[in-house]
């Protein structure tokens, strides 16, 4: 099977083709850009292609890198830049990148063809549907796609993922090819850069800050951790129905405050928390329905997420130890 990953760098990308490796029978390409590794592919990307995948770096929002590619059986779309930090400092940038990724790729496979396409959508979609219209939570593939304030930077992220979801699905109604959609809900792991709070948790901790400020402490979340991640997206690659979305996650839903008491601990951390507001546009609870992706698919993540944290933060730990005996910057780590 000729499959290709566009953004193949990055944490999931780079778990994807591991995956995909140990199961064989996959002809596999990776595409990507590599920013967060400084432009060049990281140790792992290098491990991959020792193992006979091919490493394509390029700038994909420039249509021309898109001439280094031919026809794939299967194309992972994952490509985009994510993160809080990011959408609140270049709103314009999350935009323009996001959507040229989109609109180029769609054009590129409009030209050379696909057998099937999956393009990685994310639960912000519909942050503000349960915000402002109290849809029931766990919430289903079924739930409106709203944007509560269409001038605020923090939704950048969510209308690019909108725009990317109608355009795949009707792309693909239109023309010779399969998509599928995928809506992610805070996959977490090893490797995921510090954009995300579990590792930003971890280095928060390994800085020694206390009081502890616990940031939208009632919040809940669920996680889901990037071994049954990855197993999801490529049995929804594989299996699932064409122009169908399905979610990716896990149905256990704990408050902030449980995790960052539970990261705590596993610090030792003996000082003071203290609650504190998140920032704006944050959801108050998100957990999603996978029954639809559980019935279809056969998608039943294993991992517990007290598990699945412990291994991210001694992973974390291990990296900070070692980014201080060598004096490098915590945010060389690729995402």
């Amino acid at each position: 099977m000729k499959t290709l990953i566009l953004g193949g760098g990055g944490f999931i990308g780079c778990s994807i083709a591991s995956y995909l490796l140990h199961l064989g029978n996959y002809q596999l390409t990776i595409a990507d850009n590599f920013f967060r590794q400084g432009g060049d592919p990281d140790h792992q990307v290098k491990d991959l292609e020792k193992m006979g995948v091919e490493i394509i770096s390029g700038d994909f929002t420039d249509p021309r890198s898109f001439d280094n590619l031919d026809r794939f059986d299967q194309v992972y779309m994952l490509a985009s830049v994510v993160g809080v930090d990011y959408v609140n400092s270049m709103p314009h940038e999350i935009i323009r990148i996001n959507s040229m990724l989109i609109i180029n790729t769609l054009e590129w496979i409009r030209k050379k063809g696909c057998g099937r396409a999956l393009f990685s959508s994310t639960s912000e979609a519909y942050a503000g549907a349960i915000e402002q219209f109290d849809y029931p939570i766990p919430t289903s593939e079924k739930v409106p796609l709203v944007v509560q304030d269409i001038s605020h930077p923090r939704f950048t992220y969510a209308v690019t993922k909108m725009l990317g979801e109608s355009g795949f699905i009707n792309y693909a109604s239109k023309l010779d090819f399969d998509s599928v959609v995928v809506r992610y809900h805070n996959v977490y792991g090893p490797r995921m850069g510090f954009k995300h709070v579990i590792p930003h948790l971890a280095q928060r901790f390994t800085d020694g800050e206390s009081p502890f400020k616990v940031y939208g402490h009632d919040q809940t979340r669920s996680f889901n951790y990037i071994e049954d991640a990855v197993q999801g997206t490529v049995l929804a690659m594989e299996k699932g129905g064409a122009g169908e979305i399905y979610h990716i996650g896990d149905t256990i839903e704990i408050t902030i405050e449980e995790l960052v008491r539970f990261v705590g601990n596993i610090f030792e951390f003996d000082g003071e928390y203290e609650n504190a507001p998140t920032y704006a546009g944050s959801v108050v609870r998100r957990c999603p329905d996978i029954s639809k992706a559980i019935q279809e698919l056969g998608y039943v993540p294993s991992v517990n997420w007290k598990d699945g944290v412990r291994k991210t933060i001694d992973w974390y730990r291990s990296y900070l130890q070692s980014c201080e005996n060598l004096h490098e910057s915590f945010y060389d780590l690729s995402s």
